[in-house]
């Protein structure tokens, strides 16, 4: 017995939104540290905070976001692993 064709369709749509919910969470965060923190609010972080001798704002623009874009790398792979677990998605049934 599988599953009709309506809810399967169901599923589908529903699978396709929590992985662009998870897409555009993920983007947000990687905005707001690149963008944010390197460009937008670097002379306030530079004049609050460092880590070690260089201002902080600095410190995220040259390194920082480089970290955080490979934090958020991990964060998406098992984020989608648990969607794909969840809504029974196959890498190889190529959906």
């Amino acid at each position: 017995m599988g599953m009709s064709n309506e809810s399967r369709e169901k599923a589908r749509d529903d699978y396709w939104k929590a992985s662009l919910r998870c897409v555009g969470l993920l983007l947000s965060i990687w905005f707001l540290v690149s963008f944010g923190c390197g460009i937008l609010f670097r002379d306030w972080l530079d004049e609050r905070f460092s880590i070690g001798s260089a201002p902080f704002g600095f410190w995220m623009a040259q390194q920082g976001s480089i970290i955080c874009f490979v934090l958020l790398l991990i964060a998406y792979a098992k984020m989608m692993g648990r969607l794909d677990q969840k809504y029974h998605v196959s890498e190889e049934e190529g959906e």
